[in-house]
């Protein structure tokens, strides 16, 4: 290769690589219709603190799942779902449908509900 090809040849690599999707990107999300505030309560009702530590809850230091500070960095979900507000609205509600040797249960949430929960998650750092 002639040394008038190798800018070129970086420049290509430098947008395939901008164009590639990078797991270890934050995941910032945004549940739309949904209300964090309201998800927290809903949190708190259905004690995910026995299982989770959840930052800024009284007493949810739960050990059994995984801690849920920084949740919205999170490329994935249970490691190997992609953490998307649609993909955690489905795992709130019903996650060993999804990962089926998952400990964590289903639980009876509405739409509304698991949508709030979803945006509460993200909210957390």
């Amino acid at each position: 290769m002639t040394r008038s090809w190798r800018p070129l040849c970086v420049v290509m690599l430098a947008l395939c690589a901008a164009a590639c999707e990078n797991p270890a990107t934050p995941v910032h999300q945004r549940v739309l219709g949904a209300d964090a505030e309201r998800g927290r309560e809903v949190v708190v009702r259905i004690a995910c603190g026995v299982c989770h530590h959840i930052p800024g809850l009284a007493g949810a230091r739960g050990i059994v799942g995984p801690p849920l500070a920084g949740f919205a960095e999170r490329p994935l979900i249970a490691g190997t779902l992609p953490n998307r507000p649609e993909v955690l609205v489905q795992w709130v509600r019903n996650a060993p449908r999804l990962a089926p040797a998952t400990a964590m249960p289903a639980f009876p949430l509405d739409d509304r509900e698991a949508r709030d929960v979803a945006a509460f998650l993200y909210t957390l750092r």
